[in-house]
């Protein structure tokens, strides 16, 4: 069953970000780039981001971003780590404590879906094909 746009919006665009930052740091370093590159989730942070909907779902949110979420400074703490933190390339930061939504941000595991090379590579190169857009690494890169 295809998933609709909503759903696709959330949880297919994540692992297409996952995939591109596994894919940047292999291509730079076929460039021989030293540039690193990371990903990062905040996990369950009470922001205004999850809920639009006016309806009963709004408002479950609201009771869960009051008593479940981290606040909206301690879900920007995994990006500032990813950012600044002495981590290797092709690394995803994330919320440390209970199933990664809440907590201190640290290192953290990727889907199998989001450590496909060979998918990663695809979306890349048709990425490059839709928008016409090429990254100027050098023809290297591709390879």
């Amino acid at each position: 069953m295809r998933q609709n746009a909503r759903t696709a919006d959330g949880f297919e665009l994540q692992l297409a970000n996952l995939l591109f930052t596994s894919e940047l740091p292999r291509r730079l370093t076929v460039a021989g780039s030293g540039v690193l590159a990371s990903a990062a989730h905040r996990g369950y942070a009470s922001t205004n981001l999850q809920f639009h909907n006016g309806r009963v779902i709004d408002l479950l949110g609201a009771v869960g971003n009051r008593l479940i979420a981290q606040d909206e400074r301690a879900g920007a703490l995994p990006t500032l780590y990813a950012a600044a933190a002495d981590i290797p390339g092709n690394s995803l930061a994330g919320p440390g404590g209970f199933m990664e939504q809440r907590g201190a941000p640290k290192l953290v595991g990727r889907s199998r879906a989001a450590q496909d090379s060979d998918v990663a590579r695809r979306l890349w190169d048709v990425s490059e094909e839709l928008t016409g857009v090429r990254l100027p690494l050098g023809a290297t890169a591709a390879a």
